[in-house]
């Protein structure tokens, strides 16, 4: 079994806006002394993540929840449609939300203060507005969700559990107030239990990870590194102007002709280099609930499909921006992958000097890699076994550098056998 799998990319993406910063232009990156543009690692495992087609994800096992509204769509909401009473619903829903996440001491505070202040009274002598007979009930307005402050990573498998609980102390009907008491006691070996159900945080938190400080949640490394993509070249945009026509305006009735609006939208391209490392044991450990260490000896059947079905995501899932108006669909012209066990390196630094684009951008920067991988090798021995996928009629990337050449699909199995150990 390897160690590692390294994943490298060249993808080019013609009149695009893959990626956009917070003003809407590109978002770009200094290196080599130019200027790149550039795809955040964060936009592309999000289109990884939530692909559904050939090798999604979620085919191979459940998915994480992301979302501060985890709590009110799958405890509050199926206990209400339970006919739970209402009001303990949300008071059990709101009590796990502080015992699974845990209750911040800043809020706990704050909750506290709030409650010694003094409640105003009405002004002295006052009369209401109508009598008895005329006064309409007091409107109350209605609670807000139940939210919590971040965006929570949990598990399909874990709110299951949750719910479980949740039910199980409504049924009991205990009083409103006592309700927090009531989770707190039935969530005593929450822990214990989670962790013996495997996968309770989903597919994607075991390769993404997720950070919590609950004492009853596990906090999960990210077996999947991700770097940003960038261009092998200098940036290259331009400003589109476009108009939106309004077909019920008469031509010559305004200065613009028919004209409802009229704007300009920056577009860019580009050959982009993409990394993508995974580390297999973490990768292991996190799917099958077991130490990093026992990796070797663990069931790897799981691990090795999600690498076959990752190499063929990152190939040719693209970010998802301005579909309409750019379609940027595009699959990866190269992928080369590597397996071994010493510590990866990323090969952008093949274009630490910008690539030329005169004659042939995608043959320059295919030299450019040999001659990175050429110096590599010379200086620290080849340490890593490769394959490459690759639309290279000319015979341009040297084998004996960028291994085997073969189809996208044989050199996503022959990654899997390197996690089987096989």
């Amino acid at each position: 079994m390897s160690r590692f799998i390294q994943i490298h990319t060249l993808t080019s993406y013609p009149a695009s806006l893959l990626n956009r910063d917070d003003v809407g232009f590109a978002k770009r990156i200094p290196f080599g002394g130019a200027t790149r543009t550039r795809i955040s690692s964060q936009c592309l495992k999000r289109h990884w993540r939530v692909f559904d087609g050939a090798h999604s994800l979620s085919e191979l096992a459940p998915m994480s929840v992301r979302s501060r509204l985890t709590f009110e769509q799958l405890i509050h909401k199926p206990l209400v449609a339970d006919g739970v009473d209402p009001a303990l619903a949300r008071a059990v829903t709101e009590a796990l939300v502080s015992v699974v996440l845990g209750e911040s001491e800043k809020k706990k505070a704050k909750d506290d203060a709030e409650a010694k202040k003094p409640k105003p009274k009405g002004k002295k002598g006052a009369e209401p507005a109508t009598d008895d007979a005329t006064a309409a009930e007091p409107v109350v307005a209605e609670k807000s969700a139940v939210q919590t402050a971040q965006v929570t990573v949990l598990g399909r498998r874990e709110m299951e559990y949750f719910l479980g609980h949740a039910r199980a102390v409504c049924e009991a009907k205990p009083d409103v107030g006592k309700a927090a008491d009531a989770v707190r006691a039935r969530l005593k070996d929450a822990k214990k239990n989670l962790d013996a159900i495997k996968l309770s945080a989903g597919l994607d938190a075991a390769l993404f990870g997720r950070m919590v400080t609950s004492d009853i949640l596990s906090r999960g490394d990210a077996a999947l590194h991700v770097a940003h993509a960038l261009t092998v070249h200098s940036e290259a945009s331009e400003n589109d102007y476009f108009s939106a026509v309004d077909d019920l305006l008469r031509e010559g009735d305004d200065a613009q002709l028919g004209s409802g609006h009229i704007g300009t939208t920056e577009l860019t391209s580009g050959l982009f280099y993409g990394y993508v490392v995974v580390d297999v044991p973490l990768l292991i450990s996190n799917l099958e609930g077991c130490d990093r260490k026992d990796a070797a000896t663990a069931d790897r059947t799981l691990a090795a499909k999600v690498v076959e079905e990752l190499i063929h995501l990152v190939a040719t899932v693209s970010p998802g921006a301005k579909l309409g108006s750019t379609a940027p669909h595009a699959y990866a012209q190269c992928v080369l992958v590597e397996h071994g066990d010493t510590q990866p390196r990323t090969l952008a630094n093949a274009f630490l000097k910008p690539v030329t684009e005169r004659p042939d951008v995608l043959g320059n920067t295919y030299r450019a890699l040999n001659e990175h991988l050429r110096d590599l090798d010379g200086m620290y021995e080849k340490t890593t076994e490769r394959s490459h996928a690759a639309t290279d009629a000319a015979g341009l990337l040297d084998a004996s550098l960028t291994g085997e050449r073969q189809t996208l699909a044989a050199v996503a199995r022959w990654a899997g056998a390197a996690v089987r150990g096989t």
